[in-house]
């Protein structure tokens, strides 16, 4: 084929478990000694990670499933494995990131007519990345079978007809119907389109597998394509960082799990990077409790933590409209402790401002006034990674993705010295908290030192530890139930 070895994973449906499946894909081959690289070439997450602009000495954004998969392959991540991130930041439109820098905004019929533009940008990234590597593993986004969406498609059929890439099709046994999905996909597609399909996965089976031999022959039997395994449910994805907020819609066991700390996160309309909060669902004695709109925020918290938000001025608005503005006043009065983390430090202030309109068409906004600091939003976004220490001196590592710039007198007591500049905002009592710095919490020694102030101890296995551990597991799991070899073949076209 004169390229690359390289292998595309398409799914039936979204959240069929792609991005896991390209992670443990991306360490399986690294364990066995190939270059290996993450590749999705057009994302919509507002769970985004920081990434060097190859060439550029610059850092621009990625999906943060791309930054995991990087991680997964023992590499840096860079923006040519992600080229196109929409970040959604309202009902109907998405700021456009391409290249790692934002290129605009657009709503998804105007998205529709732009897409195809960008191909170029994908193919170019593509191509560099498969210079580096002795095998691209490719990501899809959404469903396969989305024929409304296929004129100037880049995200699935459009590039792996544009790139010459094979498909794997992945279909969720999880969710019911995974013979129909499979075979109608089959049905639906564009000869040329079907043509690419080389093969296809059962993802998140639960039990015997042999149960579903004769559901294997029947798929075989509708599509011509020819099964490289069953892949059982996967418990240790359940410790990697989730990739965009479908995750939320899924109940998990942290919600109900008996803890001595509770912490509450209002599910705000445009939530973002909440994988800042997987260091907290990991620790053995602590409960984070997702609540969705309509729900009370539980009385029994001792912590809310506010998360980062695409749209703050809006999502300040849906904070009023479920009358969580209400229940974080009265968390305070019982002395309770509030952390905002980067969107959500600009709620805690008094007014946040958007003199230029940039989310959207409300200039201006009161705060929920927890902290003595205005934030005023500005055209240009501040990404870059970041390493920082506590005023006590505990070390800090994470990444800054933000617009706009608060000051006030609680500044004067920062969160984090960053880059020897001080970020974020503490009030005089000590209970409320805001920072810029994504990732405050996988900070293992930073994170045990506050958790001491609930009186809980934290955990001895370190989050990051954590992660790299389940990205093996996975890997393991996928050698065994996996027809790796025939997966290479296709990958090199034979």
């Amino acid at each position: 084929m004169g390229r690359t070895p390289a292998i595309m994973l398409q799914g039936t449906g979204s959240d069929v478990g792609k991005s896991v499946l390209v992670a443990g894909l991306c360490r399986l081959f690294a364990n066995r000694g190939l270059a290996v690289r993450p590749f999705k070439p057009q994302n919509m997450s507002n769970n985004a990670a920081v990434a060097m602009i190859p060439g550029s000495g610059e850092f621009g954004e990625i999906g943060r499933a791309q930054w995991l998969q990087a991680l997964a392959c023992r590499i840096p991540p860079t923006t040519d494995m992600n080229p196109v991130l929409l970040k959604p930041q309202s009902e109907t439109g998405s700021q456009i990131v391409v290249a790692g820098k934002v290129a605009g905004a657009a709503k998804g019929r105007e998205y529709q007519a732009l897409k195809a533009r960008f191909l170029d940008t994908v193919l170019a990234s593509f191509e560099r990345l498969s210079g580096e590597a002795d095998l691209v593993v490719v990501e899809g986004a959404g469903s396969a079978a989305e024929i409304n969406l296929r004129q100037n498609d880049i995200a699935n059929m459009g590039f792996a007809t544009a790139a010459n890439v094979p498909v794997i099709l992945v279909g969720d046994i999880d969710r019911g119907g995974v013979i129909a999905s499979l075979v109608g996909t089959h049905a639906i597609l564009p000869e040329s389109d079907r043509a690419m399909v080389k093969a296809y996965l059962i993802n998140r089976f639960r039990g015997d597998p042999s149960l579903f031999d004769e559901g294997l022959t029947a798929i075989t039997r509708f599509t011509g394509w020819e099964s490289l395994g069953v892949v059982p449910h996967l418990a240790a994805a359940a410790r990697l960082p989730a990739e965009d907020s479908v995750a939320l819609e899924r109940p998990g066991v942290a919600a109900t799990k008996t803890a001595r700390l509770k912490v509450a996160v209002p599910v705000i309309g445009r939530i973002a990077n909440f994988d800042d909060l997987d260091p907290l669902k990991a620790e053995p004695d602590i409960a984070v409790v997702f609540v969705r709109p309509g729900e009370r925020l539980p009385e029994g918290a001792k912590l809310v933590v506010l998360p980062g938000s695409k749209s703050t001025i809006g999502d300040l608005a849906t904070l009023r409209a479920n009358g969580w503005d209400r229940d974080i006043a009265a968390h305070v009065a019982r002395g309770g402790h509030v952390v905002g983390l980067c969107g959500g430090y600009q709620m805690l202030g008094n007014t946040v401002r958007d003199p230029d309109g940039i989310e959207g068409e409300e200039r201006a906004a009161e705060g929920l006034g927890l902290l003595d600091v205005e934030t005023v939003m500005q055209p240009e976004k501040t990404v870059r990674p970041g390493r920082a220490t506590t005023p006590g001196g505990l070390s800090l590592e994470g990444y800054e993705i933000h617009l706009g710039k608060t000051s006030g007198p609680d500044c004067a007591r920062p969160v984090a010295i960053l880059d020897g500049a001080p970020d974020g905002a503490t009030s005089r009592d000590g209970h409320i908290s805001g920072t810029y710095l994504h990732g405050l919490f996988g900070a293992d020694e930073f994170r045990r030192a506050f958790l001491a102030r609930f009186g809980v101890a934290g955990g001895e296995t370190g989050y990051g530890q954590s992660v790299e551990a389940a990205l093996d597991e996975i890997a393991d799991a996928l050698e065994r139930v996996i027809d790796v070899e025939r997966l290479m073949a296709i990958a090199a076209g034979r």
